[in-house]
């Protein structure tokens, strides 16, 4: 396929995400069809150009290549049921999250109706679609990703495929997005603690920055202990971490902020202790994730 080929496209759930993507292929030339259980959510998209399909049916027979940004797999699964005979010849693919097992269920269901499938996910929020700094990995069919590799890079800058097996856009997505909550946690609880000295949260948003960025540094450390056993070379240790737990309540109990969500991780920190690891790099903890019944 040519980069000035602008293949036709329909988008099955607008939601923001999916909003954001059938806008970003609208405004790349792309004949762009949508559809949304609520009629009323494609009303903007026509706006910009696009064709409302009333029906799944007439969703997926108007174009040859299907994005569904529905909420997760089974809602795609349920949302297409009704038109698994209009697939056959087609290309689903997905971008919406859900556990590994769940894109595997839709590529078996794909490939039985005849279409072609790949898993995707979209690492960056809806205003951030199209953007050059955009992340997008799929697992999949590698024939569909270098046929629609330029339909997909109006999308975000960084499009990749990760492999052939159509769940590792989902199981990428679960490890990667497994830091997303715990990190905002620690932003409000660091908010928290300085609103109660009436100080506002924008005032650490630069020292927050600049630590979160001393983390990203220590990445390919942390991954080469993790990958080679060797808990030695990092300095930070479990004994370390576990030792601070006392006064990192003691914070919590002067600022009057809820630190119940750090029960669980000194519970993993005494069992990793318990394990022989207190002198061990902090990434000794992994070892307590992977066999938590030792």
């Amino acid at each position: 396929m040519t980069d000035d080929t602008r293949v036709s496209v329909t988008v099955l759930g607008l939601g923001s995400m999916g909003s954001a993507v059938a806008a970003a292929f609208v405004a790349a030339g792309h004949p762009t069809t949508v559809w949304n259980r609520s009629p009323g959510k494609a009303a903007p998209l026509v706006a910009l150009g696009a064709t409302h399909a009333a029906t799944i049916d007439e969703a997926v027979a108007a174009s040859p290549l299907i994005v569904s940004v529905l909420t997760g797999f089974e809602a795609t699964l349920d949302a297409l049921a009704p038109a698994g005979a209009a697939l056959a010849g087609r290309t689903l693919i997905t971008l919406n999250s859900g556990a590994p097992a769940g894109a595997r269920e839709v590529a078996v269901w794909a490939d039985a109706h005849g279409a072609r499938f790949l898993g995707g996910a979209i690492k960056n929020v809806p205003a951030a679609v199209g953007a050059a700094d955009t992340l997008l990995y799929y697992g999949g069919d590698r024939g569909v990703f270098d046929e629609y590799r330029s339909a997909l890079g109006v999308l975000g800058g960084e499009n990749v495929h990760l492999g052939d097996e159509p769940d590792l856009a989902a199981l990428y997505e679960a490890a990667v997005g497994a830091t997303l909550l715990p990190t905002l946690l620690g932003f409000f609880e660091g908010a928290a603690v300085l609103a109660s000295r009436g100080i506002e949260a924008r005032a650490m948003v630069p020292y927050s920055a600049k630590w979160l960025r001393m983390i990203e540094s220590l990445l390919p450390l942390l991954a080469e202990e993790i990958d080679t056993g060797d808990y030695t070379k990092l300095g930070s240790s479990v004994g370390l971490f576990h030792d601070a737990v006392d006064s990192d309540m003691r914070v919590g109990v002067e600022a009057g902020v809820d630190m119940s969500w750090h029960a669980p991780m000194a519970e993993l920190l005494h069992r990793a202790i318990a394990r022989g690891h207190r002198e061990h790099s902090v990434t000794a903890l992994i070892e307590v994730l992977k066999n938590p019944a030792a």
